[in-house]
Order: C-alpha cells, then structure tokens, then sequence
C-alpha cells in the first residue's frame, strides 16, 4: 500500500513584522518575528512559542498579533526549534524550557521592551509556557495556558507497582510521525485497521526517506523525555496564571491535573486563576456548534480574557479578577459565571447506580441508573470487592470490530457534536439510562465512576461516557473517562475520572451511561492478547465483566 504524503511548508512572513534570528545558548538561532503597536516605546511583550509556523493560516498569528498590539502590547512570536524557519533539531519536548529562557532574555532587552513579559496560547505552545516557567525566569510574569498541560502527550505508562493507566491515544505516537517528524507538517494517515500499525510507520519513513528522532525515542522501547531540565515548573516561583480549559477538550485530563498539582502549592494556588468554557481544544464553542474556529468570529472571548489578566499583572492596572469564571453549558447563555472557588461553594455530590444486567446490551435505553439514597457519594475506595455475588453485565471486546470513535477530529469534537444513540445499540456497549428529570439539573464540577470490573483477557480499557438524552431520543456527550487495567483478573476496583463540566440536563431530559473497551480510532484498541499495540499481527476476543452493585456514578451538581 502507498503512503501518501502532503507537507506543508513556512507561510509566507507577515508584512506587519519583523522577523530576527535570535540566538540560544549552544549556537542555534530561532526564527522569531516581532509585531509592534503604533506607539513601539517600552512596553509590556507577549511571547508565543510554538511549533505549528507563526506564519502559518492554522494559528493565524498574524492577526492575533493585531489584535494584541492594538491594545498596545508587542507581540512576540517564535517558531521552537527545528520547526519551519528555525534551526535546530526537530524533538518533542526537551529543548523548550531554555529556549523559552533565552528567548525572554532577548526580548527584555530589546528597546521595544520595558522588562516585562507575559506567555499566551493553546496546547503545545501553552506547554511551551510551563517549559520556560520552570527555569523561574524573573522577567515572566503572567502566563495564559489553554486547553494544554506540563504532561501534554505523555505516554500511557502505568508506574511502579501500578496496574492502572490512561489509554494509549492514536495521537500520542503519530504527533512525532506528523507533527515533529521534521521541520514542516506531515500530512498523511495511518490505516488503524491494518496491523501490525508500526510496519506502516516504517513504510511513511521509506516514502519521505527520513526517520522522526521523537518516534525512535519512543518506539519499541520508549525513552523518558526530559522535559523540565529545570526542575518541575511547580517548583519555580509562582507566576500569575490563567488556565483555560474546556469542557469538551480532549486534552483537557492533563490541565485538570495541573490544576491539582496548583492547589497543592500555597504560592501557586495563590495565583491561579480558572477560566472554565464550553468549548473543545480547537476553541469552537458550544453555544455555537458546527462552526469552525476562526480569529474573526472568536476574538472577543478568545483573546479578550489574557488582555484583561495581562493588564492587571504586567501594566499593573487595578482590577479585580474573578478566582473562578466558568459557562453552563446548554443554557443559550455563554456568560461566564464568577466564583470563588471551583466546583462552586453550594455545588454537593449526587450518586447514581446502574442497574439491568439483561437489558443493558442490545440497544438503548438499557438498564436503568438509579439515585442512590441519601443522595451523597460515598468516599472514594469503600466499595468492597468481596460480598453477596450480584448482578453481573458481560460484553465481548473484538478489537478487529471495535467500537468506533463518534466523530473524525476529537480534537474540534463540537464541529460535529454527534448524535451518540446509535453507538448505544452495539452488542459490545453497556447501556445504562436514569429517569428524565421533573426540573433542570445542573452539573457543575467534577464526574466519576467506581467500579468493579474483570475480564479474561490479559488487559482491559473501560470507557465511560455520560450522555444528555432528549425526549426524541438524541444522546450527546456530556462527560468522558477511560482508564487501562492491567491483568484484570475477575475483579478489580477501578475509579474513572469523567473531568469536570458545567452543564444543565433540561426539563424531561435523562442521564446516560454507556460503558464499553474500545473507542477507535481516537484510541489504539487493545488487541485482546497482551501483545503491543503497534506490533501486534492478530487480535482475540476478550469478554469483560462488570459488577453492577458495586459500581457507582457520581456527579457534582448544584442545588435546585
């Protein structure tokens, strides 16, 4: 079979600035265009770091520059090392927190720049913020990181001792087969239907007659990427930072453990600041569905919220900053609601259990979830594995016929924002539907699930998904988890973390849960025999379990 490739180069430069060669420690010089306002004295800088051009149509940098610089600040925009115009080495990860050192060194003393510097953008330029946050370089001093996270891309690896870890994502090996093989993009696409995955890797190196550096070093025997030579950023200096993050992003696990590790740390939770949307990790938002992100229609509540926070800590201006502003879904409000604290002060736990072993395959609406009494969740960990035996829910995992992914780009997941029923009426997917509610629920926090599952099988992905089902029947997603578990075996606590989310369930509308062992191809199925997931030739069968008294669906809800 050939591989097609389609690589796209630097765009063209930006009349609106002025592009340097700016030079880092060991030599290498890294292509970096400045934008200035129409008054360019000393001012505060805004600093861009990323690997996907800065002149590119995907990022429009130039028009966010514009829009920066007409609220007078200079924008700085670089491309990382070994992408595009710049030189270097093209490799995931390890070079970003002292580049991003040294490039805040160059920008402090330019004349353009009063010594101030704050760090803006999505995803892997939002990683690129944490890399030069983690050197505590003292001339940053606000950062804006969306829809990213410090293990942005990590591989799916249990630790010592453990039997849990996340599921392997298709994008986590193919972003250094397309992303950083070299120094433009790599567009082509890999058969996740022909096995074994890793011999077509190898026929995309034969067609574009060169290897990915970030793939060696990841496959067959990965290699720990240093990516905080530093130290942890957690353990820098505190620097004031706003953490965008999504309700519906695919990504958004890594941020939420950022948050986690924010709040464990009094000068950091002193300066962390939330800003919660209905949006996916391309930034198209739920109160506008199927429209595609573009600079235009989206600047206002794309750009304006890291002006406001830049003001008030780079230009010192005196504003109060809400701790928390987050948007409830599904209400045709987008406003952004402020609170003190995250999940809100009156927001409780309520507890669901699903029921129906029988009914729940073959087609929604399944079994029934049912409210637990006292309406409270239990502390995590008091589900016992031993006990009266009770129901038990069974399915077949076949990763040559796995459940399949409900859109093409999970990545701007609220372009299609799909009607999930179908998927419910698979033999392989457990369905589990509550009462539609007499009165508004609305959602606001976190969303797990406990449970008790076993598989004869070597290893088993649980997905959970949480589903909004109208009257007419359509379900659409709410809330995600999935977890790996290593050997199985008959029984195994397991806690799903569904993220957070802010959302209102309507009127004689119904809760949804569906459980199942694939998700393909946003995620590498598990072949069912133990084997790797990129080498392996066959695939078997595997039935998996779940044991229904002692599983439990718990959501963070407001009163009323």
């Amino acid at each position: 079979m050939t591989i097609e490739v389609q690589r796209i180069g630097p765009g063209p430069l930006s009349p609106d600035a002025t592009q340097y060669m700016v030079r880092m420690r060991d030599g290498v010089h890294l292509a970096t265009d400045v934008y200035l306002p129409p008054s360019p004295g000393p001012g505060p800088a805004v600093l861009t770091r990323l690997p996907y051009d800065k002149c590119g149509e995907y990022t429009f940098m130039p028009q966010i520059a514009a829009y920066f610089t007409a609220r007078g600040y200079r924008m700085v925009v670089q491309d990382v090392r070994g992408k595009f115009r710049s030189e270097g080495e093209t490799l995931l990860f390890v070079n970003e927190a002292y580049d991003g050192y040294d490039t805040l060194d160059w920008v402090i003393n330019q004349p353009w720049s009063d010594g101030t510097v704050g760090m803006w953008g999505d995803s892997y330029y939002g990683y690129t913020q944490w890399a030069a946050a983690s050197t505590g370089h003292p001339a940053l001093r606000a950062m804006v990181p969306r829809v990213t996270g410090t293990r942005l891309g990590e591989l799916p690896v249990p630790a010592p001792g453990q039997r849990t870890h996340d599921v392997e994502m298709s994008v986590h090996r193919f972003y250094p087969l397309s992303m950083f093989h070299d120094r433009d993009i790599l567009d082509w696409r890999i058969d996740w239907t022909r096995r074994p995955l890793a011999a077509q890797v190898e026929e995309f190196f034969t067609a574009v007659g060169s290897r990915s550096a970030s793939y060696d070093l990841w496959f067959p025997h990965p290699v720990s990427l240093r990516r905080f030579p530093a130290g942890s950023p957690f353990d820098a200096p505190a620097v004031p930072v706003l953490m965008t993050i999504g309700w519906w992003d695919n990504c958004a696990a890594w941020q939420w453990s950022d948050h986690r590790e924010l709040q464990r740390r009094p000068a950091w939770a002193r300066n962390e600041y939330l800003l919660l949307e209905a949006i996916d990790h391309e930034n198209t938002s739920h109160f506008e569905p199927g429209v595609p992100a573009s600079v235009q229609a989206m600047a206002g509540r794309y750009l304006d919220p890291a002006i406001e926070f830049f003001d008030v800590f780079l230009r010192g201006r005196d504003a109060d900053i809400p701790r928390v502003r987050w948007q409830l879904a599904n209400t045709g409000d987008p406003a952004l609601r402020p609170s003190p604290a995250w999940p809100p002060v009156s927001a409780y736990e309520r507890v669901w259990r699903p029921a129906g072993a029988g009914a729940a395959v073959g087609g929604p609406p399944g079994g029934t979830l049912d409210p637990v009494p006292g309406d409270r969740a239990a502390p995590s960990g008091e589900i016992a594995l031993s006990g009266p035996a009770g129901e038990i829910a069974t399915w077949i995992h076949d990763a040559a016929d796995p459940v399949p992914s409900p859109v093409t780009d999970p990545f701007a997941f609220l372009r299609e924002f799909p009607d999930e029923r179908d998927l419910a009426g698979r033999p392989d997917v457990l369905v589990f539907t509550a009462a539609a509610v007499p009165a508004p629920l609305d959602l606001a926090g976190p969303v797990r699930l406990d449970a008790v599952i076993g598989s004869d099988g070597p290893e088993m992905d649980l997905f959970a998904r949480l589903l909004d089902v109208a009257p007419d029947g359509t379900a659409r997603l709410i809330a995600r988890g999935q977890q790996t578990v290593l050997e199985p075996g008959a029984a195994f606590a397991v806690t799903i973390d569904l993220g957070h989310t802010g959302y209102r369930l309507p009127t004689g509308h119904a809760l949804r849960l569906t459980l199942a062992s694939s998700d393909a191809p946003e995620f590498v199925p598990a072949p069912g025999t133990g084997e790797h997931r990129w080498t392996a030739v066959k695939t078997t069968p595997n039935r998996q379990r779940l044991a229904l008294d002692q599983t439990r669906l718990t959501c963070t809800v407001l009163p009323g």
